[in-house]
């Protein structure tokens, strides 16, 4: 329900205003002047704003003013019974949506609100977000056929039209926010916006207030109002990933929302109603968490409404063919380039290679096979220098605590960790080679060297 203030000094007025407002649907608020008003916008957000120009003490424009400083996504409305050119476009200036002169037809007060508070809607919900909906299909971008998957999919299409929370739980990169979007774009709240936060990725001090959004000066750069993602994606879908990784104080606010559908922005003092489906993931063993007393044990009972568990690639190792030509024809269209052919000997490497960045890493991997094919097949030869990791290699479980007696070959053990940890700066980096440089305090010819020695491809300077 939308939020208005309606602000003039005529009894009268704000009375014939808030009766038909109220009428439409509205939450109404209305005061005598622009004091008041004010003070109202530093205590809540207001979708539109209704203000009288002349008043006593503090004028509309200042009211417009404040409330553009408040929340510069509230719409402003000016009427007044004394217009003129230069208050006009002084306050368009000012950030104002129309100016009306008294007396006004309702109707056509009705007509200009409720084209607002449209415009209101598509700032909010984000328009990226509908285009990125629009370019979606439902199943587009899940790939595979093999039983483990054929299970997701038959669970997705089973429970995308319902209202119950997911927890989507998988390693990393096994694709679980294309699942939770699957999930939003076959259900009923397709048309309206599927937001996505990454709770590891945002500090704690921060999350709070990009969730529940937060009231001007609650804290140190909290210059204006601001709406957080759950009043975004009001109607629609919030994607919680990494939820494991929150804190017991997020975990409690959450459990609120889930529970009594409101919560409260920081420094706020009133509830705000909203109607989300909570979609959240994590890669980790939430019920061990639970356990050791990391993760709350109602919380994980109101997400796990709906399980679904994806498998790693090296358990459907029959799905990588699917998802090699998948890639193969995106990034060949996105570049424009030709599309590469694989030889059966760079294939059955594909297939060998253990995958511990799952999906991911092989999209990865098809990127830069695209990016640096130059023509011809692609070899096995090929495929090995690009892959992270040789597929007869052995994964290193970290340095010997103690030296046995058949001895140990540190300088196997040093190499394999030097080279893991190369590729890892280069991951984290984006494959920028002088930020991965940067990461292990190596100069540029110092690490090109090492990429040399371990035949690491790929990347870009």
């Amino acid at each position: 329900m939308e939020k208005i203030l309606v602000v003039d000094d005529e009894q009268s007025l704000r009375e014939v205003l808030s009766i038909m407002l109220k009428r439409t649907g509205y939450a109404v608020t209305s005061v005598a002047d622009g004091e008041e008003a004010i003070e109202l916008l530093n205590k809540d957000i207001f979708d539109l704003v209704i203000t009288d120009l002349r008043m006593p003490k503090i004028d509309g424009m200042e009211v417009l003013k404040a409330a553009k400083s408040a929340s510069p996504e509230t719409v402003v409305l000016i009427i007044t019974a004394f217009a003129s050119a230069d208050s006009a476009v002084e306050a368009m200036k000012q950030g104002a949506y129309d100016y009306l002169t008294k007396p006004f037809q309702v109707d056509e007060v009705q007509l200009i609100i409720r084209n607002a508070l449209e415009k209101r809607r598509l700032t909010t919900e984000n328009i990226l977000l509908k285009r990125e909906m629009a370019s979606q299909s439902s199943f587009s971008q899940l790939v595979g056929q093999s039983d483990a998957m054929e299970k997701v999919f038959d669970v997705v299409r089973k429970v995308a039209d319902s209202k119950s929370n997911v927890l989507i739980c998988g390693e990393s990169g096994t694709g679980k926010e294309l699942v939770a979007r699957a999930i939003h774009y076959n259900s009923s709240r397709n048309a309206l916006p599927f937001v996505a936060v990454n709770c590891s990725a945002v500090p704690e001090t921060l999350l709070e207030s990009e969730l529940f959004g937060h009231m001007k000066g609650s804290f140190t750069g909290a210059i204006s109002n601001k709406a957080g993602l759950f009043e975004v994606a009001n109607g629609g879908t919030v994607f919680l990933d990494e939820i494991g990784d929150t804190t017991p104080t997020i975990q409690v606010k959450l459990l609120r929302v889930i529970q009594e559908r409101e919560f409260r922005r920081v420094g706020g003092t009133q509830d705000v109603k909203v109607d989300v489906r909570i979609v959240a993931a994590t890669n980790k063993d939430l019920e061990k968490a639970v356990a050791d007393g990391s993760f709350r044990e109602d919380l994980y009972y109101r997400l796990d409404v709906i399980p679904i568990r994806l498998p790693p690639l090296r358990m459907r190792s029959g799905d990588i063919p699917l998802l090699v030509n998948h890639f193969l024809e995106r990034f060949s269209r996105e570049s424009g380039k030709p599309l590469p052919v694989l030889s059966s000997e760079a294939m059955c490497v594909l297939l060998g290679h253990e995958w511990r960045g799952n999906v991911r890493e092989l999209e990865n991997l098809i990127e830069r096979v695209v990016a640096f094919s130059v023509g011809g097949t692609v070899t096995d030869t090929d495929i090995q220098g690009w892959l992270h990791r040789s597929v007869s290699a052995q994964p290193q479980q970290g340095a010997p605590l103690e030296l046995t007696d058949d001895g140990v070959d540190l300088e196997g053990l040093v190499n394999g960790i030097e080279k893991d940890l190369l590729i890892k700066a280069l991951e984290r980096s984006k494959w920028v080679k002088k930020k991965a440089a940067r990461l292990l305090r190596l100069n540029t010819r110092s690490f090109r060297y090492r990429l040399e020695k371990y035949a690491i491809k790929g990347g870009r300077d």
